[in-house]
């Protein structure tokens, strides 16, 4: 009874081993001395850090991406209509129709609401490079 839990068992053991042994490596293997503040500071694709890291973010980045997210996760249910529509026909095409109104519906809803828009307001507390940017009229 017991030997079908054999294989879940080693996958576990397999996969703390994985987690724990870099972990370990790492700490034996690095430098212990020599961290000036220079090798400390944030590296960023070669550029010198504007500010602090911890800053806000506008909310239409996240706005944005979530709208991303969800209009790419639900191309993926097309795909597993598009391997039974042969076998379902008229009901399969209804469903799909459906599910794609609801998409354009929100997507209209999303586009009523000027979220597609990047820059559609100045920032209150801007900072280094967005500190130029101005409110853009849209009409």
């Amino acid at each position: 009874m017991y030997q079908n839990y054999l294989p879940i068992i080693i996958l576990t053991g397999l996969s703390i081993i994985l987690i724990i042994v870099p972990l370990i490596l790492q700490s034996l293997l690095s430098p212990k001395h020599n961290k000036t503040e220079e090798k400390l500071r944030i590296y960023e694709c070669g550029e010198l850090p504007e500010d602090n890291a911890w800053l806000t973010f506008n909310i239409r980045f996240y706005s944005i991406a979530l709208v991303f997210l969800i209009f790419d996760v639900e191309v993926i249910f097309l795909y597993p209509w598009a391997v039974v529509y042969n076998d379902m026909g008229l009901v399969a095409f209804v469903e799909v129709m459906i599910f794609l109104s609801i998409l354009i519906v929100g997507f209209a809803y999303v586009w009523v609401k000027n979220d597609l828009s990047w820059v559609k307001m100045s920032l209150k507390y801007a900072q280094g490079r967005y500190s130029n940017l101005q409110k853009k009229d849209v009409n």
